[in-house]
């Protein structure tokens, strides 16, 4: 209930729970609900209005031309990147393969790497405190991290192409691609750096894996990643600086589109409405001409008769 009588001014009381007013017997509910049910119309239509607007420029931001469509499938592909090897440890007592699943390196997979990691931790900075931090398992967890660091710039990037569709032109996108082939690189640097320590002594702890006369580099994987990176980065690049429709321009297209639509639409109802007459009016014909044969052979049997 209103806190006040809409037509009188009244300030109602808590208790008041009766329809109508005490002092001028207007009913609150439905007074001037003519006016009100206009207001709810005019709110609905530009709610309906602004989310349509919002529809458009959302499917023309992600794949409203073949360059955006090029794009969003360019920013996802990167994630192949990481299944495929970026480095390796190889040593004669075990052997690390920084890919995913070890389905290239054979040995202990990144995903084992990390199962082991957080099963103790502990050991791990161990045995890094022991090396200085700066021999061949901390380079080596360092390029772990900064492919992780990687992924995650590249994951923000295809994101921020679905969450700032109100701005086409959007530059943030392409700073994250870019901020990923960096962080790529640095891991490749990280790994390059953990072979060459790694040559320089004769054994080590890799966490729980000892590790002895061990040798690493990086493989084909990282290039295959690195160039799959960079090109995502320049479609995000080239889609920002590419022209861009305004929100009135796809109004305008949508419009155009929703007018063509319902005369597309009342042109069938036409044809069918005709269809529709044509086949009455051949079915009155056929019943016509039924009823003047049946007629004609009445006339000719009364004459044989």
């Amino acid at each position: 209930m209103a806190s006040t009588c809409p037509n009188c001014g009244r300030k109602l009381k808590w208790y008041e729970i009766k329809a109508e007013c005490k002092a001028c017997g207007v009913s609150i509910p439905n007074f001037n609900w003519e006016a009100r049910l206009e207001e709810d119309s005019a709110r609905a239509e530009a709610q309906s209005l602004k989310f349509h607007r919002g529809l458009s420029l959302f499917t023309y931001s992600v794949w409203g031309t073949k360059l955006r469509i090029a794009r969003i499938i360019l920013s996802f592909i990167p994630i192949v990147g990481f299944i495929v090897p970026w480095a390796s440890l190889q040593s004669e007592s075990g052997s690390v393969g920084f890919d995913l699943l070890g389905l290239f390196t054979g040995g202990r997979s990144l995903l084992a790497l990390f199962q082991s990691f957080f099963a103790d931790s502990g050991l791990y900075f161990t045995n890094m405190a022991y090396e200085g931090y700066s021999g061949p398992l901390t380079f080596s967890m360092l390029g772990v991290l900064f492919m992780v660091l990687t992924l995650l710039m590249a994951v923000i990037a295809f994101f921020l192409i679905l969450f700032t569709n109100k701005k086409p032109k959007n530059l943030s996108m392409t700073v994250f691609e870019c901020l990923s082939v960096i962080c790529a690189v640095t891991a490749a640097v990280m790994f390059t750096r953990a072979g060459k320590a790694a040559e320089s002594v004769t054994a080590f702890n890799f966490g729980d894996l000892p590790m002895f006369q061990a040798h690493s580099g990086v493989m084909w994987g990282f290039f295959v990643a690195l160039v799959l990176l960079c090109v995502a980065a320049l479609a995000n690049l080239l889609v920002a600086k590419a022209p861009a429709k305004s929100v009135e321009e796809l109004e305008t297209e949508r419009l155009a589109k929703k007018a063509a639509k319902e005369e597309k639409e009342r042109e069938n109802e036409l044809r069918k409405e005709k269809e529709r007459r044509e086949a009455e009016a051949a079915a009155e014909e056929e019943q016509k001409r039924i009823v003047e044969e049946a007629r004609a052979k009445l006339q000719k049997d009364k004459k044989k008769n």
